[in-house]
């Protein structure tokens, strides 16, 4: 834990592995500039890694940040709990920022856990949104400006639910991929990489990598411009074939909520919602799906929604732009003739 700094700059934990930066830290550099300029602090970037590991120090100036904190050694050349978490405590406790965003990716959140305990400070997983704002505890006289407002869905999305945290800092949050909008690249920013050391000299690692396998997803569902999804109500693994066979006939991407993929419908790449992705296509289908609030978080911001669902009063329907009240084994295949004779 370190004393409360209101000079302290916003951070993001730029994760990267072969080589490569993930997609959320890039994400991340968009509300870190947003929360950076409302308390008119620097946005860093932490980017630990091997030798060339600096290398990438120019995509995430280009996309956001003021300074790059590169920590380069070769105990860091692949993710292992204990050297990360060193060297973020050592950096935290020298250079002291007030707030630090993780993605909410398998490496984040073991990290930021980690980090968390070993600094005795407080963080919030799977955030939706994050903001600045002033906060009064109950029976207190104090106001505390210029917190950071985590912000997340709670008790199953029942509620949303705002954290703050006054006293313990660096305040801490990890945020799902694609719930923040990706930064535009401007190669004509510049900023400060400041080289650390690792000191690393007396850390054991406690494990040895032989091999590292990579699969890559199936599908990239934040790229596609039209999804059709469908949820428990397509039924079963065959009546999801309609779902494929719609998705083709639109050149789209597949779909599906966590009921859908947790019944074995669709693999789980294609999963939409908060334990998903998170999805801004020009047109989303949502065929058979309820419409849960943990299942809308992640599509709800799509250009048009199209709800098919045989019950009238599903909640997909309060989100929905238009909507087709039957059922999907009738109005799919009469939407695949349409969309068919249409195109000859």
């Amino acid at each position: 834990m370190i004393e409360v700094n209101r000079q302290g700059e916003v951070w993001v934990f730029a994760e990267a592995e072969a080589g490569k930066l993930s997609d959320v830290p890039l994400e991340l550099l968009s509300k870190g500039r947003e929360l950076a300029d409302e308390i008119s602090v620097p946005l860093g970037a932490v980017l630990l890694g091997g030798d060339g590991a600096a290398d990438l120090s120019g995509s995430l100036i280009s996309h956001g940040a003021d300074k790059v904190y590169v920590v380069c050694d070769a105990k860091l050349d692949h993710y292992q709990t204990t050297p990360y978490t060193k060297v973020i405590c050592d950096l935290i406790e020298e250079y002291k920022p007030q707030i630090m965003m993780y993605g909410a990716t398998p490496i984040g959140r073991d990290l930021a856990p980690t980090v968390a305990s070993s600094a005795k400070c407080g963080l919030t997983a799977d955030c939706t949104d994050l903001q600045i704002g002033d906060h009064k505890p109950p029976g207190s006289d104090t106001v505390h400006e210029n917190l950071l407002f985590q912000i997340r869905p709670a008790f199953g999305g029942n509620i949303i639910a705002t954290i703050v945290n006054y006293d313990r800092w660096p305040q801490m949050a990890t945020v799902r991929e694609g719930v923040m909008v990706m930064p535009e690249v401007d190669e004509s920013r510049t900023g400060e990489v400041i080289n650390c050391t690792a000191n690393l000299d007396e850390v054991e690692l406690p494990l040895e990598i032989i091999e590292s396998v990579r699969r890559e997803k199936k599908v990239n569902l934040k790229a596609a411009r039209i999804i059709v999804a469908g949820g428990a109500g397509v039924g079963s693994k065959d009546n999801f074939d309609q779902i494929h066979e719609l998705a083709r006939c639109l050149g789209a991407e597949v779909g599906g909520s966590r009921a859908a993929v947790d019944l074995g419908y669709v693999g789980h790449d294609h999963q939409v919602g908060q334990t998903g992705t998170t999805v801004r296509p020009a047109l989303y289908i949502a065929c058979g799906i309820s419409g849960a609030v943990q299942h809308c978080a992640g599509m709800e911001d799509a250009g048009k929604i199209l709800a098919i669902n045989n019950d009238p009063d599903a909640p997909i329907f309060q989100v929905a732009h238009m909507g087709v009240v039957g059922d999907m084994n009738t109005v799919i295949p009469k939407l695949i003739k349409a969309i068919r004779s249409g195109a000859q």
